[in-house]
């Protein structure tokens, strides 16, 4: 029993013995393989950086109005006798565009200036006899005031006959029509809009902090999603002379013209205030700078040893996918712009070429 026991006690120190050591071999010829393993080579993108011209922008947001705009409406109530435009028919200022019963009002008006010529000729007469002493003050004063009231009652009549008929305040384009012909129409209710599009207006607001960049005159570039890749030229008309104290943002208002009836008004529209163009300025593309809480870096170059080195930069405007860098970075640098998730101070870097930091020409649809 004794020696039953002591083989078993041999076969089992055999059996560990023999892993054990298949675990020491095996170690052993990791830490061989690692020690004589040619250090890896990183694939990048490289970009050379250069001195440039820059033009820095004030980027805000807002919405395209009329040069003049205003929806059309009734002072009287009646019934639409005539309806003298089209939807979006173009008119001119002073054009008659609806026309209200006004029989009642054109007849009393007949009826007053019926009898003016003899208000007027009674008063005249009257006039000269008091003069002369041939009639008394009551009877002049009678007189008098028969003919101015008469005269009052018909440019009042004149008036009301104006104010049923609706006339366009300003020459535009006029918008779907809401009345009918024969319709009793309310006195308020909307006929149409108006609008006077051949020049645009928008209103933006900017950073009290940017108060002493802008000024009268100066130029705007305006872009709407309806037309990608287009940008309308603005010239900023008027400035708020006020801050409001509780945003701390200030109102300005551009002018754009639109001749080609492309801007309509309600657009939401992006504005560019550009500023005066910066010369000998470092540009590199968005993608070749790492974003951190600790600061922005990128990795530059040495094309001798072929490693690369994170520098800690100062990133300025960005205009689109490009940055403007104001330290960190000076021409000739070389950049790297693509591969930099897996790099490192001094790690060792293979320039690869690539179309991926390439922007599309066109901006897929999501």
């Amino acid at each position: 029993m004794k020696k039953w026991t002591l083989i078993m006690l041999i076969i089992a120190l055999v059996l560990f013995g023999s892993v054990i050591g298949f675990n020491m071999f095996k170690q052993q010829k990791i830490a061989e393989y690692l020690a004589n393993r040619p250090e890896p080579e990183y694939p990048v993108t490289i970009m050379t950086a250069t001195a440039e011209e820059w033009t820095p922008s004030i980027s805000a947001i807002g919405f395209i109005e009329p040069l003049q705009g205003v929806t059309l409406t009734a002072e009287a109530s009646g019934i639409v006798t005539k309806i003298n435009f089209v939807s979006g028919q173009k008119v001119s200022k002073g054009d008659s565009l609806v026309e209200l019963d006004s029989d009642v009002e054109k007849a009393n008006l007949q009826s007053a200036q019926a009898r003016y010529p003899a208000a007027e000729a009674k008063y005249k007469r009257y006039r000269g006899l008091y003069k002369k002493g041939a009639i008394s003050k009551e009877g002049f004063d009678e007189a008098e005031a028969a003919y101015l009231s008469l005269k009052a009652d018909i440019t009042g009549l004149k008036a009301t006959i104006n104010r049923r008929d609706v006339d366009a305040p300003f020459s535009g384009v006029v918008g779907i029509r809401g009345v009918n012909l024969g319709e009793y129409m309310q006195a308020g209710s909307r006929i149409a809009r108006l609008e006077d599009i051949s020049v645009m207006r928008m209103r933006f607001t900017v950073s009290q902090n940017d108060i002493s960049r802008i000024s009268i005159g100066q130029s705007v570039h305006v872009a709407v999603d309806s037309y990608p890749g287009t940008h309308f030229n603005a010239t900023i008309s008027a400035i708020e002379p006020a801050i409001n104290y509780q945003s701390g943002l200030l109102q300005v208002q551009a002018d754009i013209p639109n001749a080609q009836g492309k801007l309509r008004s309600g657009m939401f529209a992006r504005a560019q205030i550009v500023l005066p163009t910066l010369t000998n300025q470092v540009v590199l593309p968005q993608i070749a700078i790492t974003y951190t809480l600790y600061g922005d870096s990128v990795y530059v170059l040495d094309k001798d040893t072929h490693r690369v080195t994170q520098q800690v930069i100062t990133a300025g405007e960005r205009n689109k996918d490009r940055v403007r860098i104001l330290d960190g970075i000076k021409p000739g640098d070389t950049v790297v712009t693509s591969g930099q998730v897996r790099l490192s101070n001094d790690s060792k870097v293979k320039v690869v070429e690539s179309d991926a930091t390439t922007p599309p020409t066109e901006t897929p649809m999501l």
